[in-house]
């Protein structure tokens, strides 16, 4: 059954309260960025205190450091100004469950949702399947802590990326709401 009459019926309630939110300038008003997960458990604008205009918030799966995630952060700060970005991980992130070999399997299976399990992902549909989820890097997390290790310092080290923007590590407790920082990252996305 399809959501698609619930969005738009939300849609026209958002658009009869819609106020004076289309004069919010282009660039963002508190002048930063976030790269965060997509996972529907994180609101981004309760967990940071934002508003419309605010600030911009990258989504993606793992909330990872991809180039495309990157292209985002670079075009945020060179055209629209922000001065400090913040990389937020989760705590039980789905990319936790997986490697690139079991997505891969799983995508040569079936193209059908799987079905998370104790012992992790299995297919449950039916072929045909692909293989071209072979060519993809999926960036799977082994250790949330050293992701976002890892993400900072590739954003850090990217030629693209000034060395004077702040860039701070976290991780979402999914339990709590609270952003726990990885000083390791922090330090690793200092401005010089």
């Amino acid at each position: 059954m399809s959501v698609l009459q619930e969005v738009l019926s939300a849609n026209d309630a958002y658009v009869a309260g819609f106020g004076d939110k289309g004069s919010l300038a282009l660039p963002p008003a508190r002048g930063f960025a976030i790269l965060t997960c997509m996972d529907a458990r994180l609101d981004p604008a309760k967990y940071a205190g934002l508003a419309e205009g605010d600030a911009h918030v990258i989504r993606n799966a793992g909330g990872r450091a991809s180039d495309d995630a990157i292209r985002s952060l670079v075009i945020s700060y060179k055209l629209l100004g922000t001065k400090e970005w913040f990389v937020i991980h989760h705590s039980n992130c789905g990319m936790e469950f997986f490697t690139n070999d079991v997505i891969r399997e799983l995508l040569s299976n079936s193209l059908e949702t799987a079905a998370l399990g104790a012992d992790g992902f299995t297919d449950i549909g039916v072929g045909p399947g692909s293989t071209e989820g072979n060519y993809i890097n999926w960036l799977t997390i082994k250790d949330q802590a050293q992701s976002v290790t890892e993400d900072v310092s590739r954003i850090r080290s990217h030629p693209l990326v000034p060395a004077g923007i702040p860039i701070y590590g976290y991780i979402y407790d999914v339990a709590t709401g609270a952003l726990v920082e990885v000083p390791d990252a922090t330090k690793a996305g200092a401005a010089g």
